[in-house]
Order: structure tokens, then sequence, then C-alpha cells
């Protein structure tokens, strides 16, 4: 018998995939459960339209990643910081802080948790800022640390 999973069910497929079960299976365990509906041809129609959907926005994120990754790996930015005496940091720079001065500098709103800094900025000059912008999609962006005056 053919069902539409609505939830990823172990051992059987993901959302959305169309797969051949037992009755019983079906009738005892995926449907009072919700985790899947019986596949109607209107059902099959209807879960083939939203596939379709599905990997079309998919392709205008990465494409749109692919646009921001570009703008990024090309940017420079600079971020003022207190500094006492020997030029050390009164606290650090963290992705928080990164993620503003892109937006400032680029118009570009990033999560802060895609910002891929192992621990944060504490010392002044050039640095080499990981970010991952969209699944496989990755940028780079040189921050400069600067006294602040």
């Amino acid at each position: 018998m053919q069902v539409i999973l609505n939830q990823d069910v172990e051992k059987i497929g993901q959302r959305g995939d169309i797969v051949d079960v037992s009755r019983g299976y079906v009738r005892n365990f995926l449907v009072p459960r919700g985790l899947a509906e019986v596949a109607t041809p209107g059902k099959l129609e209807e879960a083939r339209r939203a596939m379709e959907e599905s990997e079309d926005r998919n392709r205008r994120l990465a494409e749109r990643a692919e646009e921001i990754s570009g703008i990024l790996n090309k940017s420079v930015i600079t971020i003022e910081a207190r500094t006492g005496e020997d030029e050390r940091l009164f606290g650090s720079v963290t992705a928080a802080n990164i993620a503003d001065a892109v937006e400032r500098a680029r118009g570009i709103r990033l999560d802060r948790r895609r910002i891929r800094l192992d621990e944060p900025i504490k010392a002044l000059g050039t640095h080499q800022v990981p970010i991952q912008v969209h699944g496989e999609v990755e940028a780079s962006v040189k921050v400069i640390v600067v006294p602040k005056l």
C-alpha cells in the first residue's frame, strides 16, 4: 500500500516521500500517529507539486547564498575596540559584534551562530573569519580590529 510520509520515519523514509508499506503497518501504526496518509491520486499530485516547490525554493536560496558569499569574500570589516596599555583589548570581539558590523557595512543580516569563531578575538590586527552562509556555501570576511580613540 502506498502512503505519503508526514514526518521522517526511521527505516522507512523522509518527510514527503511516497513509500510502499503493508496495510497493517499503515492502519495500526502510521496513520493513528499522524506519521503518514494514504496516497490517493489527488494527494500524490499535491505531494509532487510540494516537492517541486521545495526544490525551487532551495535552488533560489542557494543562488542567493552564492551572491552573499561573493559579497562577503570581498568585504573588509573594521571594528573599533577599547584597549588599555600594551594594546590589549578590554573584553573581546565576538560573533555578535562581527554580525552587527557586517550588517552596518554591507546591509547583510547574519545569524551570529553561523559565524565560525573558535573563540572570541582578543587581539588587535587582521583576522580571517569564516561564515557559513547557507548549507555548504561558506565565505570568509577579513576583520580588522583597531583601537578606539
